[in-house]
């Protein structure tokens, strides 16, 4: 999962990327029509550890978050946006983080501000693009680019009407022909509200009313404490825990955002176990069985058979995968077998 962080100026960005990532490798610089930080985060999630204390692999892999920090100073409005088109082009989603601190915090507008800029800005890639289609079109009629005409007047209509791609329904084969353009407004968008501490009291409050306000469904919002968070998250395991519980959370910053994501993107993850590894994999809910073994890897998918599965709580509950099967938890299911949450699979393939 790739996930791009936006934001005006000021809005303390990089300081809620540092909370997210302080306890990932260092950021690496790539440049791309600017500069964007990149760092890779595990997902925490408790039932990985406890398969490795079953099964004591030589190896622990947990499935991972990769999050982006722009860097572009000096340029604003859509010149700034569009500069973040190119960087974000291959997000999977956008964390749209918002400042919400000092006497004249406006979160509303400062959202909306942003968001208009990255309108302008995929409004015209796609009036570029459709300039160019209509252009061939009056050469050779060609059914392929009459479709992207007719789909291409679509997001202009929406974009000129201030209306983000993402609230547009899509076939399968359109969502493929605007991921090529990476239009950000097609991409789905958590908003994160980075509060400072005195505003901790009334934080569930200002979410809720920020929500209403936003009235878009398609959009979530959480919170993050972003400079004390950001502090927090340099400090031993141990320390960070205690200063944790201190302010009343629950979890992390990067816990909290990390699940919020997986549900705005509608992701689950299933594990693989053996004494060479333990690992958990990320797919979308509902996956088939022969799409989640090309996840491992496509001569998976290209050679399935079968796949064994049986659910974490049941082979936890066995002790083992024999006494699973002896209990008759472990199941045998087809290609398209939609993947739960917390299964456990073994892919038998032929290529």
């Amino acid at each position: 999962m790739h996930i791009g962080i936006i934001g005006r100026p000021s809005c303390g960005k990089t300081t809620v990327f540092r909370a997210l990532t302080s306890a990932a490798a260092p950021a690496q610089t790539s440049r791309a029509g600017g500069k964007g930080d990149t760092r890779v985060v595990e997902v925490p999630d408790a039932r990985l550890q406890t398969l490795a204390d079953l099964y004591n692999p030589r190896k622990v892999t947990p499935a991972v978050v990769s999050f982006v920090d722009p860097v572009l100073t000096g340029q604003t409005g859509t010149h700034f946006a569009a500069s973040l088109l190119t960087l974000m082009r291959d997000a999977d989603a956008l964390a749209h983080v918002v400042g919400v601190f000092g006497d004249d915090a406006n979160p509303l507008r400062d959202f909306d501000d942003l968001n208009s800029e990255v309108l302008l800005a995929d409004l015209a890639v796609v009036e570029k693009r459709l300039e160019r289609v209509t252009k061939d079109l009056g050469k050779m009629k060609q059914t392929e680019l009459q479709r992207e005409q007719q789909l291409l007047r679509r997001c202009q209509e929406a974009l000129e009407t201030e209306l983000p791609l993402r609230c547009l329904p899509f076939s399968e084969d359109e969502q493929k022909i605007l991921r090529g353009f990476g239009l950000l407004s097609s991409k789905a968008q958590l908003v994160v509200l980075n509060l400072d501490e005195d505003r901790r009291p009334n934080a569930a409050g200002l979410a809720e009313e920020f929500s209403d306000k936003l009235a878009d469904d398609d959009v979530q919002v959480i919170i993050v404490y972003g400079q004390i968070e950001s502090e927090m998250a340099q400090l031993d395991p141990k320390e960070a825990e205690l200063f944790q519980q201190d302010l009343g959370l629950q979890e992390s910053g990067r816990d909290r955002f990390i699940r919020a994501s997986y549900e705005l993107l509608g992701l689950c993850s299933f594990f693989t176990v053996g004494e060479k590894e333990v690992r958990a994999w990320t797919i979308p809910h509902g996956a088939w069985a022969q799409q989640a073994a090309g996840v491992i890897h496509s001569d998976l998918a290209r050679g399935f058979i079968r796949a064994e599965a049986i659910h974490y709580d049941d082979l936890v509950a066995s002790g083992s995968m024999a006494k699973g099967r002896e209990a008759g938890k472990l199941r045998i299911e087809g290609k398209t077998y939609p993947v739960q949450d917390g299964d456990v699979l073994t892919i038998r393939f032929n290529v």
